[in-house]
């Protein structure tokens, strides 16, 4: 057997492994979809109970005396640190 030989057996043999391998992502892919899809028709993708980060609000959900109180700390901080480096 040449070297050119064994170079297109090796080719050969690197194109079908790649093919084997993408060939079961695409599957992987297509059976994680349709199991999601099916998940959401039978309604089990809804959120049951308290939520897993209770103390965290949506975006847009902080009401004025919040954001009064968020300023007014990052105010004191500041103030805090120009004092202490001046």
């Amino acid at each position: 057997m040449t070297i050119i030989e064994m170079l297109e057996q090796s080719g050969a043999l690197t194109l079908l492994g790649m093919g084997v391998v993408f060939s079961f992502l695409i599957i992987m892919i297509v059976c994680v979809s349709l199991v999601g899809k099916l998940i959401h028709a039978m309604g089990l993708d809804k959120d049951v109970g308290a939520p897993v980060n209770a103390g965290v609000l949506p975006a847009g959900s902080v009401n004025k005396a919040d954001n009064g109180a968020v300023t007014a700390a990052i105010t004191a901080a500041v103030n805090e640190y120009r004092k202490t480096n001046s």
